[in-house]
């Protein structure tokens, strides 16, 4: 009888524990924490280690976020998605019941003159995102400045295709890849003149990828392998015309 009652004390106990875990916990999601940068309307945190330039025209607009070096993986991480919340349980800071989508957009570089948990935030191997302040404010209040969360990759939904900038010059490509729907970052990238065979590129930083190869005067194709390891083809995305600092599309995306 004794252990009866012991056993079902017990259940009981571990019964009370999984409903006090967050929900989010035993989904998939990870903690880290969040600051916030960029100034009210976002403007501070236009171009970045990524390489997208203005972010409002390039279609990311304010949710946005700046990568702690442990996530963001030399630019691997560019384009990605993340669903982000506050960790109520364990801050006053946080706005409950809400959570926000961000695109990794730029580094959040690490500051070794401090220690991770009083201002080097970003040290590794510290998970840590610091968003565009009106990503971070839907979520937070401004007075905490820095809250825990909680944070999971998300597929990146993306409006239109991917596109192309073509930048470099006549013996040199230089590609920026965006609006990747879908898992939103690349793994590799190749491209083909009309005159030649597919040709690979490596990353030279961000989201920008490199070749050196003469391909003036040709049609422009792309092979992109996402980080889910699918691969897309991009057809003559460039007709023979194309000119350097343009950027191509032709509506295809990985959503």
């Amino acid at each position: 009888m004794a252990r009866k009652a012991l056993c079902s004390h017990l259940l009981a106990l571990a019964v009370v524990v999984a409903v006090s875990l967050p929900a989010t916990a035993r989904a998939g999601w990870t903690r880290g924490s969040a600051t916030f940068y960029g100034g009210a309307d976002a403007s501070g945190t236009m171009g970045g280690a990524c390489g997208y330039g203005n972010l409002y025209s390039a279609g990311y607009g304010t949710n946005t976020a700046a990568l702690s070096s442990a996530l963001f993986n030399d630019g691997a991480a560019c384009g990605e998605c993340y669903q982000v919340m506050c960790d109520r349980q364990n801050s006053r800071w946080c706005k409950p019941g809400v959570t926000v989508t961000v695109t990794a957009t730029n580094l959040c570089p690490p500051d070794y003159s401090k220690p991770s948990d009083n201002g080097g935030w970003c040290n590794p191997p510290r998970q840590h995102l610091d968003m565009a302040q009106p990503a971070w404010e839907t979520i937070g209040v401004y007075r905490g400045g820095i809250v825990p969360i909680m944070f999971k990759r998300m597929s990146c939904s993306r409006s239109g295709g991917v596109r192309f900038t073509i930048n470099g010059n006549n013996y040199f490509e230089l590609v920026l890849v965006t609006n990747v729907g879908g898992p939103g970052s690349i793994r590799s990238l190749r491209i083909k003149g009309s005159r030649t065979g597919w040709i690979t590129m490596s990353r030279n930083w961000g989201a920008n990828w490199q070749c050196n190869n003469y391909l003036n005067g040709q049609s422009i194709s792309f092979r992109v392998t996402a980080s889910n390891g699918r691969s897309m083809d991009f057809m003559d995305v460039a007709g023979t015309s194309w000119q350097f600092g343009q950027t191509f599309t032709n509506g295809a995306n990985f959503n």
